[in-house]
């Protein structure tokens, strides 16, 4: 069944029309604000053709894309190393794909959360604050 959207006449299936989503559709479908779209967009996080009127139109996988950025980001990934994460994904990644990016992500927290325990202990250590800076940075 198809359904439409609220603001045109365009037919939705899976909430993503047959030429693709619109900015505000993908902002919508992913919790972000659509200058994030065209963030994630510039960055090379999603990928949209353009229509002969110009404007942008991105395939499903844009919704999930946004979704897995904004937990890697949470996790502490940078822009830059979530697009180096995701430029191995085909178009349309499957669970298979997914997977491969779940394990990355884990071990990268893991990673984190290990150097965030060292900085802690360091911390409790009682040594002199500015001391533990020159030994801990980097």
């Amino acid at each position: 069944m198809a359904l439409t959207d609220a603001t045109s006449a365009r037919p939705h299936r899976e909430g993503i029309a047959p030429d693709g989503a619109t900015v505000s559709e993908v902002a919508a479908a992913s919790g972000v604000a659509p200058s994030a779209v065209r963030f994630y967009e510039q960055h090379g996080l999603i990928h949209a053709v353009r229509t002969a009127g110009n404007q942008r139109r991105f395939d499903p996988s844009a919704v999930c894309r946004i979704q897995v950025a904004k937990l890697a980001q949470r996790v502490g990934l940078t822009v830059r190393e979530i697009a180096e994460l995701f430029s191995d994904l085909p178009g349309d990644p499957g669970p298979e794909e997914w997977g491969r990016v779940a394990d990355r992500l884990c071990v990268e927290a893991q990673q984190r959360v290990d150097d965030l325990r060292e900085r802690l202990e360091a911390l409790a250590s009682g040594e002199r604050l500015c001391d533990l800076g020159a030994a801990l940075s980097g």
